[in-house]
C-alpha cells in the first residue's frame, strides 16, 4: 500500500510538473560537470539510460539521510540499466571534502560536481523553481523527464518513481 501511495504522489507530481511546463531533460545532457576526481563528465554519455538525478549538498541534513536509499537503489537496479548520477550543489574547489564525503557516505553512484551557481540553474531549468535541495529527477531511456521531486525521497517513493522507466 505505502508503494502505490509513493508512486501515486509521484506521478502527481510528475503530472503536474510536464503539464506546467513541458520540461525538457535537454540542459542537463548539455553539461560536462567534473567528478569527485575533477574529471570532466559529459552527461550528453548518459543518454539513453533511465537515470535518477539527485541534487544534493554536505550541510543538507534530508540529502544525508536519503543517500543510503539512492545507493542501495543504484545496486538493486544497475544490471537493469538505471543510473543514479549525484550532483553535488558546491564549489569544485571543495572536492576534496566532497569526495572525502562520498566515499564517508558510500555513494557507489556516479558523484558529480555541478558548483553553486551552475547548480541552481539547472534544477530551476528542471522544474524546482526554489532551488531547494534535495531535488531528484527521473529521466527515461528517450531522454524524457518522467518525474521530479523537491525534498527528500523515501525508498519506497523511489522504486515506484523508477519502476515505469526501466
Amino acid at each position: 500500500m505505502k508503494r502505490l501511495i509513493a508512486g501515486l504522489l509521484f506521478a502527481v507530481q510528475a503530472v503536474s510538473a510536464g503539464a506546467a511546463e513541458q520540461l525538457s531533460a535537454a540542459p542537463f545532457f548539455a553539461l560536462s560537470l567534473p567528478g569527485v576526481d575533477r574529471r570532466p563528465v559529459a552527461l550528453a554519455s548518459f543518454k539513453g539510460q533511465p537515470l535518477v538525478v539527485n541534487f544534493w549538498a554536505r550541510w543538507c541534513a534530508p540529502c544525508r539521510q536519503e543517500i543510503p536509499d539512492l545507493a542501495a537503489l543504484h545496486a538493486r537496479y544497475k544490471e537493469r540499466g538505471l543510473l543514479v548520477v549525484g550532483i553535488a550543489v558546491e564549489d569544485v574547489e571543495q572536492h576534496e571534502k566532497i569526495r572525502d564525503f562520498a566515499r564517508a557516505y558510500e555513494m557507489s553512484y556516479t558523484a558529480l560536481i555541478g558548483g553553486v551557481e551552475t547548480s541552481i540553474e539547472l534544477m530551476r531549468s528542471l522544474g524546482n523553481s526554489k532551488a531547494g535541495l534535495p531535488f531528484t529527477v527521473v529521466i527515461d531511456r528517450d531522454g524524457r523527464i518522467r518525474g521530479s521531486k523537491l525534498g527528500a525521497m523515501s525508498a519506497s517513493e523511489m522504486d515506484a518513481a523508477v519502476r515505469p522507466i526501466l
